[in-house]
């Protein structure tokens, strides 16, 4: 197969890097191989600063995002748990079941599509239900709303409960702060705002996580994501043993694009996100189109918009595709048949691409009907 060549404006993947797409072509080398493994130690450092953590535990999973969320709350939950999680879209949704199959009894704190899950009321049921787990999506893919983490993290402080994070559109797209919001475990894709194709889950665990883990009473559900066994593998202190083969040409690639974020600076990084989201964003608004997400909340680097009535949103997108040669994504749950998710993310995120596909729109607009 030789794909074609697009621009990746959809919610992930995003456009990988050349030099990430290189590293990928590198020689591949034993995962146990003396000159491989301090790889995973470099990994390790730039994905703490990604994180805004020094959680000794840190790492990426072999799986993708979701991956990432299944790792997450199959080690922290124990049958017969409570877990409250907040809900506002597909991924807080898709949080909440995978609590349930790993035997815990959920709460659900609930916000319409498109809005933030209201911190005092999360906060609320966090008191009222003292669970050992709340979970939040920082960056719902779904709905484009950036969701506020650090007073919710503050009001929870020194207590039992751990706070999970969801940060897979969020990582290295807008800030993420581990330490300082009070987060425990976090977890991430490389497919997004790192640019790095699908296929690794970076997590992070605090040391009290990573207590927890170690005493539960119940094994883990997962064999291949417990913690306690990935980490004779990925602790380099006493030698690493084998617990399954990790995918090292992906490990080459997110290693690259761990070096571009570090070369291109955090902060600046961020800025870029925000300056050209916010350019996306007010050219929509120009032609006519509702953003849907929660003003002062919007990610701006995953817009939702919704197209005019009587508009086949799927035909439109099928033109962009064939036409222009921009994938865009469709509107999930609510938001099916008469929204679109645009994605700016990591390498994706440049002002040629804002400008091709506000002009691909504006003649579409242009068309009668």
């Amino acid at each position: 197969m030789y794909p074609p060549e697009r621009i990746l404006m959809g919610p992930g993947p995003s456009d990988v890097h050349p030099r990430v797409r290189e590293a990928l072509a590198r020689p591949l080398l034993g995962h146990l191989d003396p000159d491989f493994t301090p790889l995973l130690d470099e990994i390790a450092g730039g994905l703490r600063t990604a994180f805004g953590t020094a959680n000794r535990v840190t790492f990426p999973v072999s799986g993708t995002g979701s991956a990432g969320m299944e790792a997450a709350l199959v080690n922290l939950v124990e049958p017969g748990e409570e877990v409250v999680v907040g809900v506002a879209g597909v991924f807080g949704g898709r949080m909440a079941e995978v609590a349930r199959r790993a035997g815990a009894r959920v709460h659900t704190v609930e916000a319409p599509w498109g809005r933030i899950v209201e911190p005092e009321a999360f906060v609320e049921e966090v008191a009222r239900r003292r669970p050992a787990v709340a979970a939040l999506v920082h960056a719902e893919t779904s709905t484009g709303v950036h969701q506020p983490v650090g007073e919710i993290g503050a009001a929870l402080a020194g207590g039992d409960t751990l706070l999970l994070l969801d940060c897979v559109t969020s990582l290295a797209g807008v800030e993420v702060a581990v330490d300082a919001w009070g987060v425990d475990v976090a977890y991430a894709g490389t497919q997004k705002c790192l640019s790095v194709p699908p296929g690794l889950a970076p997590v992070t665990f605090s040391d009290r996580a990573v207590a927890k883990v170690r005493a539960r009473q119940a094994p883990v559900q997962s064999w291949y994501l417990d913690l306690t066994l990935l980490l004779g593998y990925l602790d380099a202190e006493g030698g690493r043993t084998y617990h399954h083969t990790a995918p090292i040409a992906m490990l080459y690639g997110l290693a690259e694009g761990l070096a571009l974020v570090a070369e291109e600076g955090l902060e600046e990084r961020w800025a870029r996100h925000a300056r050209l989201g916010g350019q996306l964003q007010a050219g929509l608004v120009d032609l006519g189109l509702e953003l849907l997400a929660q003003e002062g909340h919007r990610l701006p680097q995953l817009t939702t918009v919704a197209l005019p009535e009587g508009v086949d949103e799927a035909a439109w997108r099928r033109r962009l595709l064939v036409e222009h040669g921009l994938e865009v994504g469709a509107g999930l749950g609510d938001f099916a048949g008469r929204a679109w998710r645009i994605g700016l993310m990591g390498h994706t995120c440049a002002e040629r691409n804002v400008l091709l596909l506000l002009d691909a729109l504006e003649r579409l607009l242009g068309e009668p009907r």
